[in-house]
């Protein structure tokens, strides 16, 4: 779930501040210029007047271009407008210096805010490449309501992730680096993708995210077929190359079109309708699928996996024991509420 996006409201009080201050600042220009000529007379042109009035809130000090010897009220309506004219540009001062700092300062505090909050995270996944194949697991990640974490060493592919996700947690670093993954929160992380252009990449943070985590499970981005047996070894518990997915894909697209098509409509429809597995926790007390009372409108039970068997449409007498999987087509929604029935939240 993405934290907040840094909060516009500080910035936009500056700015109306800015912009009522600039209008208190010209009609004090006005008063001033209108008062002198009034006290002045005639022979003074209005931009003499609206030079006296200038310079003096600008502490100039280049003497009375009003002559004000004869004028003692001239001259408390001059120190009037130094007083209000000074303390008018004193603000537009602090003003302008505090929009020019106050945006690093939100940032930094937002960047704080949110390290503390991926040190809380538990069950989450970690994307290692935000390039155009992270962007995709990411919004998949999100089209299933999950929590991630975003590390990419390129600030410019993070700027671009956050331009549609503001808010989103990140990390700017190298992914294969021990300090970073551990930011990242790794030690309780479920599942790390390590999907960088480069196999060499992705075979580093395989190997260091298995040792920093053991038990969490790493999938693997592959360009050359023949790394993803190093990739395996490093660690990666899946390796998927997109070049050769893809061929599967459009070949599958020309053979079995409505088999593709059904996919397909099921991935964008807006109830982000998924096929999902869940696996029965330990500790489960076995009892019939019917025993977990699960409403039927958001789910569907394809099939059970009990050990190296599988059993398709089981029935409902069908007996759950701990350590099997459920192979469900379900909404976000349905597969909380069968992890919940489970006892996994």
């Amino acid at each position: 779930m993405p934290l907040p996006a840094p909060d516009s409201s500080t910035a936009q009080r500056i700015y109306a501040g800015f912009l009522w201050s600039l209008v208190i600042l010209i009609v004090i220009l006005a008063i001033g210029t209108a008062g002198y000529r009034v006290i002045g007379g005639e022979k003074y042109s209005l931009l003499d007047c609206f030079y006296m009035t200038f310079i003096t809130i600008a502490t100039i000090g280049y003497g009375e271009i009003v002559d004000l010897s004869e004028h003692p009220g001239g001259r408390v309506f001059t120190m009037i407008i130094a007083l209000a004219g000074i303390a008018v540009m004193t603000y537009l001062t602090s003003i302008v210096t505090a929009f020019l700092v106050e945006g690093h300062i939100s940032e930094a505090l937002w960047r704080r805010r949110m390290e503390k909050h991926i040190h809380k995270l538990s069950d989450h996944y970690i994307i290692c490449g935000i390039g155009r194949v992270g962007r995709n697991v990411a919004h998949e990640l999100d089209a299933t309501d999950r929590i991630y974490v975003v590390i990419d060493e390129d600030m410019n592919s993070i700027t671009t992730h956050l331009e549609k996700h503001p808010g989103q947690m990140y990390i700017h670093g190298d992914s294969s680096d021990d300090d970073i993954l551990q930011k990242a929160h790794i030690e309780t992380a479920r599942g790390v993708f390590a999907v960088t252009g480069d196999d060499s990449k992705n075979l580093m943070i395989s190997l260091t995210a298995k040792q920093l985590n053991p038990a969490t499970r790493i999938v693997a981005r592959c360009h050359e077929i023949r790394n993803s047996e190093k990739l395996r070894k490093a660690g990666a518990d899946a390796i998927v190359s997109p070049d050769f997915t893809g061929g599967l894909r459009i070949a599958s697209a020309m053979i079995r079109p409505h088999v593709v098509s059904f996919l397909d409509q099921m991935l964008k429809s807006d109830e982000n309708l998924r096929v999902e597995e869940v696996v029965v926790p330990a500790g489960f007390d076995e009892k019939p699928l019917a025993g977990l009372h699960l409403p039927d409108r958001n789910h569907i039970v394809v099939a059970l996996r009990d050990g190296a068997k599988w059993v398709f449409n089981p029935e409902q007498r069908h007996a759950l024991r701990a350590g099997m999987t459920l192979v469900i087509m379900a909404t976000p929604e349905g597969r909380r509420a069968v992890e919940a029935a489970l006892g996994r939240v």
